[in-house]
């Protein structure tokens, strides 16, 4: 169903309201169950992954490119003025989409499933850096994420613009319990591994790891907490060249290292090659 509209204080309009005021936003977005997917790509991704369709917000230039897979939707068209005028900012992608949230599944069912390498997240509040490493860790085949309570959410519209759809692709649930988090993960068979700056651990790319792995990876400024450091089965590092060393780089950011560990992690999950 086609709906034009000429004003931006339209109250039908309230799910695509001040994008950027994030506390508004994260308070809303709870409250009515949904997320903002922006984007044609995104969008098809998000309605490919099942999520159910409020609405649409769009302009008449992009409202061609969405027809195939709107349905019945509710679509709302608006000038380029009036849609910026909405969101609080242009929308250089020039679709919106207000999506049903799923219910995520608990922490048990991720861990009884066949995930064989997993990512654990502690307190990453960033969501550009959230959804860069859904993106990492779809692309490199990792089976699921695992965020711990205080951990960005991978559905607000930042973490999924960056993502580029991701996280619609790779599963994830949510602790409950940060404190008996690993305890959780190694009753269920996982060997957990902490990511740390320290080049006096294990370097990643030798560690010798188990059929069942999960990587620990810590907060944008202080990294892992002491708990979890020292509940890890173990800790490894991404090994730094000795000139980066000698020139004061000891680390990396969280999303490189977290694309770097994704593949480091996936490979050692192949089985050797045959030799002969």
């Amino acid at each position: 169903m086609l709906d034009y509209v000429t004003d931006a204080d339209d109250p039908r309009l309230s799910d695509y309201t001040r994008l950027r005021d994030v506390e508004l936003r994260k308070s809303l977005e709870a409250e009515r169950g949904l997320f903002l997917a922006e984007g044609e790509k995104v969008i098809r991704r998000a309605i490919g992954a099942g999520y159910p369709i409020r609405s649409v917000l769009t302009t008449p230039r992009w409202l061609t490119d969405l027809e195939d897979v709107l349905g019945d939707a509710t679509v709302y068209v608006a000038s380029e003025e009036i849609m910026s005028g909405i969101a609080g900012f242009p929308v250089h992608r020039g679709a919106l989409a207000s999506m049903e949230r799923l219910p995520l599944p608990a922490v048990e069912t991720l861990l009884k499933g066949a995930s064989r390498r997993l990512l654990v997240l502690e307190d990453l509040v960033d969501h550009a850096n959230v959804g860069a490493i859904f993106r990492s860790a779809a692309a490199l085949g990792v089976d699921g994420i695992i965020l711990s309570p205080r951990c960005a959410d991978p559905l607000y519209r930042r973490a999924v613009k960056v993502a580029m759809g991701a996280v619609f692709s790779i599963p994830y649930a949510r602790m409950d319990d940060w404190f008996e988090g690993l305890s959780q993960l190694r009753e269920a068979g996982y060997q957990t591994l902490a990511l740390t700056p320290d080049q006096t651990t294990t370097p990643l790319d030798i560690v010798k790891t188990a059929d069942r792995v999960a990587l620990l990876l810590g907060s944008e400024g202080d990294g892992l907490s002491s708990h979890w450091l020292e509940e890890a089965d173990e800790t490894v590092c991404i090994p730094m060249s000795a000139a980066a060393m000698a020139a004061g780089v000891d680390s990396l950011n969280v999303v490189a290292a977290a694309a770097i560990a994704c593949h480091g992690l996936m490979r050692s999950a192949e089985p050797p090659s045959e030799q002969g």
